[in-house]
């Protein structure tokens, strides 16, 4: 897969995930402290909720790589975490979780 295309689908994968963020009411306005966002802790766990993580860590740091036209992860393992912190949500978060897988394997491949 060439380096546009990979960019290109994880822009795509990256909107869907807004969407369906805020399709679950998941998407916050208001942004967290700087304190919260400068967590050295995967996923921002002592400070931030996973969703708040994926709204204004990842999808932040994401669309910067792929505005600068910059190499994105040769790897990612989102899709777990998002499984454990919405374990026993109900079926209205598989969605999400499958953008989440999808995104995944798109930076493995």
């Amino acid at each position: 897969m060439t380096d546009s295309r990979k960019l290109n689908l994880a822009a795509d994968l990256l909107l869907k995930l807004e969407a369906e963020m805020r399709r679950q009411g998941l998407w916050e306005s208001d942004a967290p402290s700087e304190e919260a966002l400068s967590s050295a802790l995967p996923f921002c766990c002592d400070t931030l909720s996973f969703p708040q993580w994926l709204q204004f860590v990842f999808q932040k740091r994401m669309k910067a790589l792929i505005e600068a036209g910059a190499p994105l992860p040769t790897q990612c393992g989102i899709a777990p975490m998002a499984e454990e912190w919405f374990a026993g949500s109900g079926p209205e978060l598989v969605h999400l979780i499958r953008l989440l897988r999808q995104f995944d394997e798109l930076m493995s491949e």
